[in-house]
């Protein structure tokens, strides 16, 4: 009798159907499991004992942000009036184990650029529920603050407590955002140089971690999650409320513009004002390619120190550096503010002739951002993709940035504002989750660079999103190539890698172990890509 042996390659032949045959099982069962979850959720979340409630339709909303790029809808959108609402949502979600696959995220303004606040499938915080919340105004003489809902936008803030002539220390360049939105990421503005971030300026956190658990933290109390939470991106804890210092509010605002032709010069200008002690209050930059117009531009709402100079100014065709400055003060009081500034302006080595000057209460200056926004709005202008790149440059390779981008990759400014500004390293707190750039030893400067462009639809060439997109990646890789140690603000990455070079080692190992600490089965902020919640079907 002769007995035939399987051949080697019908043998692997059947080890690959059957390892195929697991895989399709495997997955079958995973999308049983994931179908019977989901199929129970909405009775299991509905029977939570909350103030607020659920919706499970017509979330479109949740699933728009500022930057019109990503849209994931939400199986849900919880509409807190409390932090234990929240709470409850998280701890149910976290008591569901590995065999849901329900995420949480915290939605503010909706500002955010990448789908960061978007939950796909999962559950979306509408945080801006919390608004009805009353703001606390404490005013000692010595250290005043304001507790606030972290659903509360910037604006709302800033009048409730100027009824007390007080206002924030630091701010964002647009005030109708969130704070638990703004101090997730930093919240940066001309103000930056001399009172830090908006993380800097924090001195109580309440926080919801992702095992469903209230959390009051600060410097002194649950420190290592307070300091965690700022800057955190939402992977440790959604902030609920926030104790934010204070300081006088000034009245008016002596608000300035001047050009530069000089990349050196205007840099060295900035550098001079932010590290001296008798110094303007704001102090932001922005590059200007290839602007048609430009003064006069300015004329709509800014006066030139001499008209016949100014009108004989060209912007076409040139790259120039505008430095923005103001200098606030109390009309009643301060009868020197144009004798300072003249002093101030006299150290710098501006074009003469482009001088600007215009004069606006605090608030106006501080909402300026929202000004424009209702133009926009009013042509139909707002609600366009926005491919911005936000990006810290150590100051040892700010000059080498501006010789590779501005006026080689970057062709023209029409398309967004440009911004391009110092700020000190030493007003940051280094154990919050926040990353600087690094530079050499004993350097206290980096520099904030943002492109904000919008991308219109109908838009060919430079204007288009794609063409946009392929713009930030030449940026992107003109760092890299050149090594100059540029971290993103509001960073964007696809893979953990990615993330891990972002934090460095050190600081990566510190953040993994803060998520493992607060949000071990990565319930949290699933829109950044960092982690990936793991998924059971046992």
């Amino acid at each position: 009798m002769i007995i035939h042996k399987p051949s080697i390659s019908s043998a692997k032949q059947s080890n690959v159907i059957f390892s195929r045959s697991c895989t399709v099982l495997l997955l079958c069962c995973i999308s049983i499991k994931l179908s019977l979850s989901f199929s129970i959720v909405p009775s299991s979340l509905n029977s939570l004992n909350l103030h607020g409630y659920f919706t499970f339709e017509k979330n479109e909303f949740a699933a728009r942000d500022f930057g019109n790029q990503f849209h994931s809808l939400p199986f849900a959108v919880l509409h807190p009036k409390k932090a234990s609402d929240i709470a409850s949502t998280i701890r149910h979600v976290w008591q569901m184990g590995p065999t849901s696959g329900l995420t949480v995220a915290a939605r503010g303004h909706g500002h955010s650029l990448q789908g960061q606040a978007q939950a796909p499938q999962g559950i979306v915080v509408n945080m801006e529920s919390l608004t009805g919340q009353e703001m606390q105004i404490h005013n000692d003489g010595v250290f005043p603050y304001v507790d606030v809902s972290s659903g509360e936008l910037w604006i709302n803030i800033l009048h409730e407590c100027l009824k007390y002539g007080l206002a924030p220390k630091s701010w964002t360049d647009y005030l109708h955002l969130t704070v638990g939105g703004t101090l997730s990421n930093a919240g940066i503005s001309g103000q930056a140089f001399r009172h830090g971030p908006q993380i800097s300026n924090v001195r109580q956190l309440e926080v919801v971690t992702g095992k469903g658990e209230v959390v009051v933290c600060s410097e002194e109390k649950n420190a290592d999650l307070f300091h965690g939470v700022l800057g955190g991106l939402g992977q440790f804890g959604i902030i609920t409320r926030a104790r934010i210092s204070l300081e006088t509010a000034p009245k008016m605002v002596k608000w300035i513009r001047v050009l530069y032709s000089d990349f050196s010069t205007f840099v060295r200008d900035q550098e001079h004002l932010i590290s001296s002690e008798k110094t303007f209050d704001y102090v932001e930059g922005l590059v200007i390619v290839n602007k048609t117009g430009l003064i006069n531009n300015w004329r709509s709402s800014f006066n030139p120190q001499d008209p016949e100079q100014a009108n004989r100014f060209v912007s076409d065709g040139k790259t120039l550096f505008c430095l923005e400055l103001t200098k606030n003060f109390d009309p009643n009081e301060d009868s020197d503010t144009d004798k300072e500034i003249e002093k101030l302006l006299s150290g710098l080595s501006y074009i003469e002739s482009t001088l600007f000057v215009t004069e606006v209460t605090y608030v106006e200056f501080l909402d300026r951002v929202h000004a424009a926004e209702m133009k926009l709005r009013s042509k139909g202008l707002w609600d366009l993709p926005h491919p911005w790149l936000n990006l810290l440059v150590p100051r040892t390779n700010i000059h080498t940035f501006a010789e590779g981008i501005f006026g080689n990759i970057l062709t023209d400014t029409n398309n967004g504002p440009v911004l391009v500004y110092p700020v000190n390293k030493s007003k940051w707190d280094n154990r919050t989750s926040f990353v600087t750039p690094g530079g050499e030893e004993g350097d206290d400067i980096f520099y904030l660079v943002a492109f904000l462009p919008a991308a219109v639809p109908s838009a060919r060439g430079n204007g288009s999103l794609q063409n946009l997109l392929n713009l930030n990646k030449r940026i992107l890789n003109f760092c890299e190539t050149a090594k100059l140690g540029v971290k993103q603000y509001l960073p964007y990455y696809t893979t953990q890698e990615e993330w891990r070079n972002h934090y460095g080692p050190r600081r990566w190992e510190a953040f993994v172990q803060r998520k493992s600490a607060y949000d071990p089965l990565a319930i949290l902020a699933p829109g950044q890509r960092i982690f990936q919640k793991s998924i059971s079907v046992l």
